[in-house]
């Protein structure tokens, strides 16, 4: 391997614990910021997470790297992924089916957005709103 080689590993480490500390010293700022503030550093941890879950796949998918992996180190990635992909498939399951409840006692108190309640129509709640239109229909 050549120097380049370890010269990239180095700056990739040194990269990824700047990003880290950034991170760090933004949390309590973010919690304390407005909603605008919350999507943009959500997004940009989300956008992180992306570059090193690739770098990572990258890594694994590459037989010149992991021909020379010891097991342990294969061993701490799964369980670190298997930790993660439960977590987020967690927080995916309880966010969205809270989130379509919000959505579904707003429209029945009428308090959405109308833009937003006519691209519904076909998503959440389409299926009831839909129904209940019908049900009105049939009952005049």
């Amino acid at each position: 391997m050549s120097y380049q080689f370890f010269e990239n590993l180095a700056q990739w480490v040194e990269m990824q614990k700047k990003m880290k500390s950034a991170f760090e010293r933004m949390y309590d700022t973010v919690k304390r910021g407005d909603r605008l503030d919350l999507v943009i550093a959500t997004r940009a941890a989300f956008q992180h997470m992306i570059k090193t879950l690739k770098a990572f796949d990258n890594w694994l998918g590459d037989p010149l790297i992991i021909s020379h992996m010891p097991r342990e180190y294969l061993e701490e990635v799964w369980e670190v992924a298997y930790k993660l992909v439960i977590t987020l498939l967690e927080l995916d399951i309880k966010h969205t089916s809270a989130y379509k409840e919000y959505l579904e006692k707003l429209q029945m108190e009428g308090k959405i957005n109308p833009l937003v309640a006519s691209g519904m129509s076909s998503g959440i709640g389409g299926r009831r709103e839909r129904r209940e239109r019908e049900e009105i229909t049939l009952s005049m």
